[in-house]
């Protein structure tokens, strides 16, 4: 079950619940199209392309966690938050994940709404809060983005694998036996490894970008002060 805890395969979670997150996904990607159109400019539309083709190449790169014996890989939303926004972020993970589930078969077409739900919506609002609160907090230095971009992807990564614990809970089809903390206890520390492993990559990419072009880097453009004199250079990274 591990191994299939993100991109969810048919039969796992009942089709009632499976209908319900499918409602609740179609809802957070309209919401997502309508305020993203507000956020897509001439250097936003083609960055959002080359997230979301990045998300798909390294999603198909599995790393071992050999201390749970599954193995995991990039979900994507924190680098997806931190360089096109929590909006267009989100419709690059959607994409990424209903390419993977019918060309694929990475998860099951039936359970898109599950999978969309905890990685599109939950991670990304997760990273993005994380985010916009730590760039308040934090210097903005190239360690302070690093580290930014770190803890939001570790903390995006375990809380959207809880979201499968509480979507087995509302509609798993195996007994568990009374067992929920244990799967929820699983799951936390099997994917705090692999966010261990996302926060790496994620802060390795956002500030590469960053270095090379700031204005590139949706999250240090959102949260530029409003004063010149305060701003350390262009897009606020040292």
């Amino acid at each position: 079950m591990e191994t299939l805890a993100m991109h969810i395969s048919n039969g796992i979670i009942n089709g009632p619940v499976a209908a319900l997150f499918a409602v609740i996904a179609l809802a957070a990607m309209a919401l997502a199209v309508q305020r993203g159109r507000q956020d897509l400019d001439d250097r936003l539309a083609p960055m959002a392309g080359l997230v979301a083709a990045f998300i798909f190449a390294v999603q198909m790169l599995n790393f071992p966690i050999f201390t749970a014996g599954v193995s995991g890989h990039l979900l994507g939303g924190a680098l997806a938050a931190m360089l096109v926004g929590p909006w267009v972020g989100a419709l690059c993970l959607a994409v990424v994940l209903v390419v993977q589930a019918l060309v694929f078969g990475d998860g099951g077409v039936a359970m898109l709404g599950l999978s969309i739900t905890n990685m599109a919506v939950i991670g990304v609002a997760v990273a993005y809060l994380l985010i916009a609160l730590l760039l308040r907090v934090l210097p903005r230095t190239v360690a302070g983005l690093a580290v930014t971009a770190f803890v939001a992807a570790l903390v995006s990564v375990v809380v959207a694998a809880l979201g499968f614990v509480l979507q087995y809970w509302l509609g798993g089809t195996a007994d568990l036996g009374g067992n929920l903390a244990g799967l929820a206890g699983t799951m936390a520390v099997s994917h705090l490894f692999i966010g261990i492993g996302e926060g790496l990559i994620t802060a390795t990419t956002v500030v590469t970008v960053a270095k090379v072009r700031p204005d590139l880097v949706y999250a240090l453009r959102a949260r530029r002060p409003a004063t010149p004199a305060t701003v350390p250079t262009v897009g606020g990274v040292r």
